[in-house]
């Protein structure tokens, strides 16, 4: 079953940290994240990857089971599948779509969604997986802004309307339908 949570901020509103909790229906002292800090190429960026972090620790997930990845190499459909998510930092799009690429993560992940893994986009991460850059992973058709002041509408998503997400909000994908939520 398809898990994907999208946001502009991570877990800061808790409403979205409890969705990925309720996701990975599992005790989350065991749960293995994957976290890819590609996108943060800029100084504002990197200063940002120690905030997605405490997300994670502070819902629960050891350090010890986080995983920094940054897509200098493949990662094949075997080791991906061991995670039960992956976190996914903001920063720079295009450049995280050039290596997402270049490494063929698409395929990888993409095994990683079937076999019940959560995807978790934060900000860069969120639009890599839209329709609003070319070569994206395509789990969604629409386009994403993030970090807007007002939001599209909370509840079931149009195939192709262009979403804004504020700091609050959340797109959650399933195999039946897109919602946003705060």
């Amino acid at each position: 079953m398809k898990n994907i949570l999208l946001t502009s901020t991570g877990f800061e509103n808790k409403n979205i940290e409890n969705k990925f909790l309720e996701l990975l229906n599992k005790d989350v002292k065991t749960a293995k994240v994957l976290f890819i800090i590609t996108a943060a190429i800029d100084i504002d960026s990197v200063m940002i990857l120690s905030k997605c972090a405490e997300d994670l620790l502070n819902c629960g997930i050891e350090k010890e089971n986080i995983t920094v990845y940054n897509m200098h190499k493949p990662i094949d459909e075997e080791e991906i599948i061991k995670f039960d998510a992956i976190y996914v930092c903001g920063g720079t799009t295009r450049y995280l779509i050039e290596r997402m690429n270049e490494v063929d993560f698409k395929t990888s992940v993409n095994k990683f969604i079937k076999n019940g893994g959560i995807y978790i986009g934060v900000s860069a991460g969120s639009v890599a997986v839209s329709g609003k850059y070319e070569n994206n992973l395509e789990f969604i058709k629409n386009e994403i802004d993030v970090h807007c002041k007002s939001g599209s509408k909370n509840g079931k998503i149009i195939d192709n309307n262009k979403i804004s997400l504020t700091d609050n909000q959340a797109i959650y994908i399933n195999d039946n339908e897109m919602i946003i939520f705060e």
